[in-house]
């Protein structure tokens, strides 16, 4: 019979079914709200996720301009919508952030793959997991010749001393070839097997991704991929309340604010090191990590609600001028400007912004003349 490959601790026990019990009120919350609002939810969620992955890897973009790119994308609706828009989003955001716009778009297409087609990916198969490896990579035309494939080189992580030049290995992932084909074809039997059993999602899921970023299976992408892969766990859970409330969690926007603590934690689970025998890490501090994470996470639906109803209370002047800010989430933008853009009166649009602001809609930056917004997101 398939197991986890560490005992949960009493506490871990509790905390796992007061979350539970968490994530059962707050899926009855849900399936009170009209479509509208669940829509609106749901895209502040995945805009957030693409936002906060692709920064934990060092990207650039704010959740401001990854909304931007997002519903110009959503607009379009074609498999094909990032390569006919790309050059017009670079121009956009500037071209030296060409590689961190190929990084959203990649991570927006696995994670659009993801929330589709969850139930049509059980059980797992590897080939599953490469091919949304290959919509998270698509986008960067230069890994073409890794999209979708198994390492081939070395990927351990390298921490560099720029003032001494010198370079140390902070994490040795499993070698490539049969050591790392071997493990991946170990983890996803291993989770298909404790699926069937119907265990405790949460454990299986964190166990399930620890593993898979100790194995480091690929050359590029391997955390973006595991987060998304976290979630696909969650979506394909049994658990109808935890299924249906995992579509509108922003997890990786909780992993982003302890990123620190994050790396902490999975080099304290394995030591540094790849382990052939999972039984060798210290999983359960993983898991303690990710319960505060999805605890947050669950916290946050409340946010993106006030957010929507918020909106939704706007005059028709407050949107015209909110939508000035949605065309440029790259500036700041002063009264003068807001004006100019949207043919309202100066004093339509301070009276406006003192609304946007006091629904925390835009920031305000500077004082006097010098006085500046911006959208928040």
């Amino acid at each position: 019979m398939e197991t986890l490959s560490f005992q949960l601790t009493p506490k871990q026990i509790l905390d796992l079914q007061n979350l539970e019990n968490r994530v059962v009120d707050l899926y009855g919350v849900l399936q009170r709200l009209p479509d509208q609002e669940l829509q609106a939810i749901q895209k502040f969620a995945r805009v957030s996720m693409i936002g906060a992955s692709t920064r934990i890897e060092n990207a650039l973009l704010t959740d401001l301009e990854v909304d931007w790119i997002d519903t110009i994308l959503s607009t379009d609706g074609h498999v094909s919508a990032f390569e006919t828009h790309k050059q017009m989003i670079e121009n956009k955001l500037s071209k030296d952030r060409e590689r961190s716009i190929e990084e959203v778009a990649g991570c927006r297409q696995m994670l659009l793959l993801i929330y589709q087609e969850a139930e049509s990916l059980i059980p797992l198969k590897e080939t599953d997991v490469r091919s949304l490896h290959y919509e998270l990579l698509a986008p960067y035309k230069k890994g073409v010749h890794y999209t979708g494939k198994y390492k081939t080189q070395p990927n351990s992580v390298v921490q560099q001393n720029w003032s001494t030049g010198e370079s140390r290995v902070v994490f040795q992932t499993a070698d490539a070839g049969p050591v790392t084909q071997a493990a991946m074809a170990d983890l996803v039997q291993w989770y298909n097997g404790i699926y069937l059993q119907g265990a405790g999602t949460f454990a299986i899921t964190s166990e399930f991704i620890f593993r898979f970023l100790a194995i480091h299976p690929f050359q590029d992408g391997n955390g973006r991929l595991g987060r998304g892969l976290f979630l696909l766990l969650l979506l394909q859970s049994k658990n109808k309340a935890l299924s249906t409330v995992a579509k509108y969690l922003a997890i990786d926007r909780y992993i982003e604010k302890y990123k620190l603590e994050y790396y902490f934690v999975l080099n304290r689970c394995s030591d540094g090191k790849f382990q052939q025998d999972p039984h060798s890490y210290k999983i359960h501090c993983f898991l303690d990590f990710m319960i505060k994470v999805l605890g947050e996470s669950l916290e946050g639906v409340e946010e993106y609600r006030m957010k929507f109803r918020a909106l939704q209370k706007l005059s028709d002047t407050a949107i015209k001028v909110l939508n000035a800010f949605k065309e440029h989430p790259e500036v700041r933008l002063n009264t003068k400007i807001i004006s100019e853009q949207t043919d309202l009166p100066i004093r339509t649009v301070a009276y406006a912004l003192s609304t946007l602001l006091g629904n925390n809609l835009i920031q305000r930056y500077g004082q006097g003349a010098a006085t500046k917004y911006q959208l928040t997101f």
